[in-house]
């Protein structure tokens, strides 16, 4: 029986160019990689080789995966690109950067990172919550990472200010295998109105 091509075939994944405090989080980065060539999905990620942006992209290479990586010049200029992938991008800035991350991606997946991962993942989240996109959108939430953040998203929702369908866009799991197979399955809610009660 013929393997069916993957829905999803370039995950975008955002996440630290450091590699925190526990050596669960490189881990988890490289079961992530492994996973991606496994399932025949391509990965696009920030285009550094440092940290948890390092170990995912070279595990990716090491099992024969395809990596596009995508970095603003003022990065590049500090040595920090990863030299040894499929292809890398260089932008004028991080705006083009964004724009070009997410053009090449049917996926978004934020694994543990800081300032920059918490930016994109919003950004490309509230595309999907104006329908510029219908592409799913997960944390991989390794040992509780994100559970501050998730607690945050559903005090919003009780607060009036997410709707409680927007919030079902952010997938949760802490299994890289288990997230893989919720965003292979993701139909994104038809919502007529984004703004919520007394705005205009």
């Amino acid at each position: 029986m013929p393997v069916s091509e993957p829905k999803l075939k370039q995950i975008c994944v955002f996440c630290g160019s450091s590699s925190g405090e526990d050596s669960r989080y490189l881990n988890a980065a490289s079961t992530l990689g492994s996973l991606l060539v496994t399932r025949g999905m391509g990965l696009v990620y920030g285009g550094s080789r440092m940290g948890l942006m390092g170990r995912l992209a070279q595990t990716v290479l090491d099992a024969g995966g395809e990596v596009v990586g995508v970095i603003p010049r003022a990065l590049m200029n500090r040595e920090v690109a990863h030299s040894g992938i499929t292809k890398l991008i260089v932008t004028e800035s991080m705006h083009e950067r964004k724009a070009e991350m997410a053009g090449r991606s049917d996926g978004f997946i934020a694994a543990p990172g800081g300032l920059g991962t918490l930016e994109e993942f919003f950004e490309v989240l509230t595309w999907s919550q104006l329908g510029l996109h219908q592409k799913p959108c997960g944390l991989l939430d390794i040992d509780g990472f994100y559970k501050p953040l998730i607690r945050m998203l559903d005090h919003a929702v009780k607060e009036g200010f997410i709707q409680e369908a927007h919030r079902r866009m952010v997938l949760v799991d802490s299994d890289p295998g288990r997230l893989l197979d919720r965003m292979q399955d993701y139909e994104a809610p038809s919502v007529p109105r984004w703004i919520g009660k007394g705005q205009t």
